[in-house]
């Protein structure tokens, strides 16, 4: 279940990422209070995965999803560029990710 509540702090990390781009600032209440909501909710599913897998593995897979999420809203919705250097580094994100997982036995 801890693999479950970190995804979804990962999936919640993405959204208040892209919320806080669309908040301007925190000049635009409905998505700065989006922002504030999944940023707690996302430490708190973080914490509650954390008393089962170690600190090392929760946190980096925690900010891999985000940066990876956060890098594929930002090329489909934002229209950002995906260069090849861009999509190199998210490749080697996501086999650092992959490693980690692979190597906890919780």
């Amino acid at each position: 279940m801890a693999w479950v509540y970190l995804v979804t702090a990962g999936i919640l990390e993405v959204i208040w990422a892209f919320t806080m781009k669309q908040s301007e600032g925190f000049t635009r209440i409905v998505p700065a209070g989006i922002t504030i909501v999944t940023m707690i909710a996302s430490v708190v599913l973080l914490s509650i995965s954390m008393r089962t897998l170690p600190l090392g593995t929760a946190y980096t897979i925690w900010t891999g999803i985000g940066a990876i999420g956060a890098f594929v809203v930002g090329i489909v919705v934002l229209g950002e560029q995906a260069t090849p250097m861009r999509i190199a580094a998210a490749v080697l994100i996501v086999s650092g990710l992959v490693m980690m997982k692979l190597s906890t036995d919780a």
